[in-house]
């Protein structure tokens, strides 16, 4: 659980690295620059500290890279411009743990409690409170259908990706390996995000060939292109930090469990933004905060 929390902490973090990230160096060197930073920090942890290629679970993590950070990561980018950032996140956030927990049901065998399911559903709800558009914010694109189809593929690949990092760990641990720390974590990140660097270079590749590839936001008032710095910070945040803590959580705890307190990052995300950026919260966006604190705090003493 102290995992999932570092893991939510470190994604809202992220955000406004993030964006800024994209707005000084472009779409394409933002995404991929953090994936590079990502792999040379975790591959030089994993091949020194770590497992390295060594466990038993490589192919595992491997694919749940390619099915999270790949396919997931697609459906976000294509999400973005039809439905806007709060409705994408809030389709893929409230969609990614209820698809997590039936398929590790389904396939695992892994059932949750009615508390459990209670509480999650209920941070899932803050969550909604907090980000759903409406009339003081509404979606700053033009909501078309279509979008929710790739929200939905977002979902997918957060919650499959998830529920195959468990089976990682499952496969490590029949194996004899340490799965309850954050080194076993943080080499599980390095394999994840190895795959999926591999499959966003040749999908930017192959938009390059056919001309689909979008431009990025303005840089920011001055910037020059492209700033290691946000560069530096986005890979560590998410993609290092992040992704680490959460693949450290997936290795003992169920995925119906993880992903509700990782879906408060977005909601993390506000102090932050404000504190670093004069982004002033509103009060929805308190009371939703509130209301999944309160479902994160009952969560954790559930059984």
């Amino acid at each position: 659980m102290f995992a999932a929390f570092l893991a939510a902490f470190f994604f809202a973090l992220n955000g406004t690295c993030a964006s800024n990230s994209l707005r000084a160096n472009g779409p394409v060197l933002a995404n991929l620059g953090r994936l590079a930073v990502a792999t040379i920090v975790l591959g030089l942890f994993a091949h020194t500290v770590g497992h390295g290629f060594s466990s038993a679970s490589l192919g595992w993590f491997v694919l749940s890279g390619v099915i999270g950070m790949g396919l997931g990561d697609l459906g976000v980018f294509a999400a973005l411009p039809l439905l806007g950032s709060r409705l994408t996140v809030l389709v893929m956030q409230c969609l990614a743990a209820p698809l997590a927990a039936l398929a590790e049901w389904l396939w695992l065998g892994t059932r949750l409690t009615s508390a459990q399911v209670l509480w999650g559903l209920l941070i899932l709800g803050g969550v909604a409170v907090a980000i759903m558009p409406g009339k003081a914010s509404p979606p700053r694109v033009r909501v078309r259908p279509i979008g929710f189809v790739f929200g939905f593929i977002a979902a997918c690949g957060q919650g499959f990706g998830a529920v195959v990092s468990r089976k990682g760990g499952m496969v490590a641990a029949a194996a004899g390996e340490s799965v309850s720390n954050a080194i076993f974590g943080l080499t599980a990140a390095y394999q994840r995000i190895l795959a999926g660097l591999v499959f966003t270079a040749v999908w930017f590749i192959g938009a390059r060939l056919l001309r689909q590839l979008p431009t990025g936001p303005s840089p920011l008032p001055g910037e020059k292109r492209p700033s290691r710095a946000w560069l530096l910070a986005n890979g560590l945040s998410g993609p290092v930090l992040g992704v680490g803590s959460y693949q450290w959580a997936l290795a003992t705890t169920p995925g119906g469990i993880v992903l509700p307190i990782a879906a408060t990052a977005p909601l993390l995300a506000i102090p932050i933004a404000w504190w670093l950026e004069g982004d002033r919260p509103s009060r929805r966006s308190i009371a939703g905060g509130i209301i999944a604190v309160s479902g994160c705090v009952a969560l954790t003493l559930a059984r």
